[in-house]
């Protein structure tokens, strides 16, 4: 069992490599199996095809990720820090295979692709990824009016996909731009929670929330 996982790291680990040096669409199987050093059928064993791959990066990024960004967000005081510190932990995370990923965009509003983050294929890590965002609302003592409190999680994980979707797209010197975007938004989104808590507000909060609900409406 533990060579069996052993040789589906090494592939996983040449694959990553390989769609780095070369590109993703440029990479075969073949190439992955060659730069493993297994047989091209090894490989397909493992992964049946490159989009496999991903997936399956797509999963070890999730594991890994996991204790990192909640690391991270204990460092932050109050929800604008907390949101600044997880998204930048993530993109830190992704830097090394922001190329792998620019190269997944134009399959990325695809909800039917199993490598887009809409999709039915990703739903386990999605699900995870909004759970952190409720924890992290939770956890910075922000009261959220109950009318709004489903929809504030998954919000918060859209706001943090169109984040990285600018990263992926910024090409100022060292994504210069993100990172004062990440750092204005937050505090941006925080002061809007804060501003709907208050009893003034109910009046407008409602057409809000009725947009939010038509927004994250989940599919049958």
């Amino acid at each position: 069992m533990q060579k069996s996982d052993d040789t589906r790291l090494k592939i996983l680990t040449a694959a990553l490599a390989l769609f780095r040096a070369q590109g993703f669409e440029k990479s075969t199987m073949r190439d992955v199996a060659q730069r493993a050093g297994v047989a091209t059928g090894a490989a397909y064993y493992y992964f049946d095809s490159k989009d496999a791959l991903v997936l399956a990066f797509y999963e070890q990024a999730a594991e890994e990720l996991g204790p990192l960004v909640r690391k991270a967000a204990e460092s932050g005081k109050g929800l604008a820090a907390k949101l600044r510190e997880v998204i930048l932990a993530k993109i830190s995370y992704f830097n090394e295979n922001r190329d792998i990923l620019r190269a997944m965009l134009r399959i990325g509003a695809d909800p039917k692709h199993p490598l887009s983050p809409f999709s039915r294929h990703t739903k386990l890590i999605r699900d995870e990824d909004v759970q952190l965002f409720a924890e992290l609302v939770k956890n910075s003592g922000i009261s959220v009016p109950k009318d709004m409190a489903p929809f504030v999680p998954d919000s918060l994980w859209m706001y943090q996909m169109g984040i990285i979707y600018f990263w992926l797209t910024d090409e100022s010197e060292g994504q210069a731009r993100t990172k004062k975007l990440i750092d204005l938004s937050a505090k941006t989104v925080t002061g809007l929670l804060e501003l709907a808590s208050l009893p003034l507000t109910k009046t407008i909060r409602k057409p809000v929330v009725e947009l939010m609900q038509v927004l994250l409406e989940k599919n049958a």
